[in-house]
């Protein structure tokens, strides 16, 4: 049995905590209800965006490392590959976080 939230329980949760943090989370791509994979796209005000996905680690914990960060040379670069994600798999959540200090705030949840 699996013990992780449904992936729309997640999301919730995040879009709460990033609201309660001064920010603003908006869901862009809504994927499989309770076992989609979660990608946080970390913006504020318009600066450079950060991608963050859950990984599995070899000691069992799921941090959401950065897994891309927008090119200051092609900027649509990092919108083009959420695109690929959602085809490659459509199960995929992409929620949009625009949150001071986007590194530090998903650093600061659980794994």
């Amino acid at each position: 049995m699996d013990a992780r939230l449904p992936a729309h329980l997640e999301v919730a949760g995040l879009i709460r905590a990033i609201e309660s943090q001064g920010g603003f989370a908006s869901v862009i791509a809504k994927g499989e209800k309770d076992a989609g994979t979660i990608l946080i796209l970390t913006i504020y005000r318009g600066g450079q965006a950060v991608l963050f996905e859950r990984l599995p680690q070899l000691d069992g914990s799921r941090p959401y490392i950065a897994a891309r960060r927008q090119n200051p040379e092609n900027l649509q670069e990092i919108f083009e590959y959420l695109e690929k994600r959602k085809r490659q798999d459509p199960d995929t959540w992409i929620l949009e976080a625009d949150i001071a200090d986007g590194e530090r705030f998903v650093a600061s949840l659980p794994r």
